[in-house]
């Protein structure tokens, strides 16, 4: 059996869930052969599906791309493509906010998926609490948003002192940023999970794509 083939049978797409769950399919893409890449973009194209990519290496773009030229959107800050997403418009209801800079390819993944949904999205990036104005003089355009993903490494306080500031849901994400007893984000999680901010929502490490997908539930049932 050819190496086609086999990339036939190990990819099923499901593009009728967004009719179910108002979320379609994602292509998470570390771990995955070329062949099965090859046939994803190939079956996406054929059906003329709007769908995201996630964690694509620009060696894997690239190789998408040399067989179809202009067709996937690629952003190599967060390792996302997009082949047709909606146009963004509306009022803007989320914001994404990073500890620091460190944490941007992170924040990009969840903007870009939120973006992907048509939803638009201020970024506010490098306002960690080591100096606390850079957040509290951003607090008259936070307070305006429904929801807040918070993106931060270290020991990730930056989640906790919104949580104590603003009534916005707050979806947190720790991020693999930091030394040492950092532990590959192990710590900023178990921070988050134990935050004495009320009501605090946690994804798992680096799992941009997951807290807007949070986040497009939420607004889907604020916006019907």
């Amino acid at each position: 059996m050819s190496d086609e083939n086999n990339s036939d049978s190990e990819v099923l797409l499901d593009f009728q869930r967004q009719q179910r769950t108002g979320l379609s399919e994602a292509i998470f893409c570390e771990g995955k052969s070329n062949d099965q890449l090859l046939t994803i973009a190939q079956r996406v194209v054929d059906e003329d599906k709007s769908i995201l990519f996630s964690r694509l290496s620009e060696a894997q773009f690239s190789m998408i791309s040399a067989q179809h030229p202009e067709v996937f959107d690629y952003d190599n800050v967060s390792r996302t493509a997009l082949h047709q997403p909606p146009v963004i418009q509306g009022q803007t209801q989320t914001a994404v906010v990073t500890g620091g800079s460190s944490d941007v390819s992170v924040a990009r993944e969840a903007t870009r998926t939120l973006n992907f949904y048509g939803h638009p999205v201020l970024e506010i990036n490098d306002v960690g609490v080591a100096g606390l104005w850079r957040v509290t003089e951003r607090l008259p355009e936070l307070t305006k948003m429904k929801i807040l993903i918070c993106v931060a490494g270290m020991d990730a306080a930056l989640p906790t002192v919104l949580g104590g500031l603003v009534g916005s849901a707050i979806i947190a994400v720790p991020t693999s940023v930091g030394y040492g007893m950092a532990k590959d984000g192990e710590t900023a999680l178990r921070s988050l999970l134990v935050s004495c901010a009320s009501g605090l929502t946690v994804v798992n490490i680096d799992n941009g794509f997951g807290a807007a997908c949070a986040a497009v539930r939420i607004l889907n049932n604020f916006n019907q």
